[in-house]
């Protein structure tokens, strides 16, 4: 029987995130506070969803402990929100396997249009 949540290859991809602070600032955990933040997304190999979302969290975390940054050299943390995508991969990867897909809801062309970029708008 099909399982649309086990990937039959072995792997899975999923995104996290983590926000960055100044630990000694207030309001660290104001919820109406707005923070830097990145959605990073990693691929693991795991028997199942369960497997996936543990070892995705474990990498997440790798790198939240508190350093000091910039030229005063603050105490800074990036805190590990949560997980929030977790798909499996159905196809072996090599150049061109799909790897994630995302339904939108629908939207004018000209709004379509705007969503896509060129080759530059992706360079840093």
């Amino acid at each position: 029987m099909y399982d649309k949540n086990l990937s039959p290859v072995g792997w899975y991809v999923g995104s996290y995130l983590i926000r960055f602070i100044e630990i000694e600032e207030k309001g660290n955990f104001d919820p109406e506070r707005r923070f830097i933040s990145w959605e990073n997304t990693v691929i693991v190999k795991a028997t199942n969803m369960d497997e996936a979302f543990q070892k995705i969290e474990k990498i997440a975390k790798l790198d939240t402990n508190p350093y000091k940054g910039g030229p005063e050299g603050v105490q800074v943390q990036w805190i590990y929100e949560g997980i929030t995508d977790l798909l499996p991969i159905y196809e072996e990867l090599e150049d061109g396997s799909e790897i994630m897909w995302g339904k939108r809801k629908p939207r004018k062309l000209k709004n379509l249009k705007k969503l896509v970029g060129k080759l530059s708008n992706f360079k840093s």
